[in-house]
């Protein structure tokens, strides 16, 4: 368990918090995960890689955390209390980063098409695994991926990149 632990927990907790968006729930979600690996290993049946039986688990679990956890509203006394960090060097340096754009334009597409992006090109994983970790069609796979790049196209054009970055 502490190998597979050791080998797979970077990469699952990075799919979780691509989709929950916070660390602290990313850290709960990890836990729970490989605490339900521990309990169910017995019901592996070796179908698929080990790595797309745990993403399977941790998307099942971080689109139930998102479903219980509405988006929390900011109140007037909080958002005082936030900095504005608009004119540091710091942010606008952070702009000229394609990598940040790209990032932030990522986290503007649904749920649904950053997760196949995420899966396909940070995880490396082909259309039929991330079918069977998604638990959808092949075919709506390829759509979603489809619609995901035309859409992180648009959202980059807008920023300033176009497609042929290197």
């Amino acid at each position: 368990m502490q190998v597979l632990f050791a080998r797979h927990h970077v990469r699952v907790f990075r799919f979780v918090l691509r989709l929950v968006r916070d660390e602290a729930t990313a850290e709960d979600l990890i836990s729970e995960v490989f605490l339900d690996v521990w309990r169910q290993a017995s019901r592996f049946e070796g179908r698929a890689a080990v790595s797309t039986w745990l993403l399977a688990i941790a998307r099942f679990k971080a689109l139930s955390a998102l479903r219980r956890k509405p988006e929390q509203e900011l109140d007037e006394d909080m958002a005082e209390t936030i900095e504005d960090t608009a004119d540091t060097p710091d942010v606008t340096l952070e702009k000229k980063d394609k990598s940040a754009v790209i990032r932030k334009c990522l986290t503007s597409l649904t749920v649904e098409h950053r997760e196949i992006i995420d899966l396909v090109y940070y995880h490396e994983k082909s259309v039929e695994e991330v079918a069977e970790i998604v638990g959808i069609p092949e075919a709506t796979v390829k759509t979603r991926m489809f619609y995901a790049r035309k859409k992180l196209a648009e959202l980059l054009k807008a920023q300033g990149i176009e497609r042929g970055w290197p």
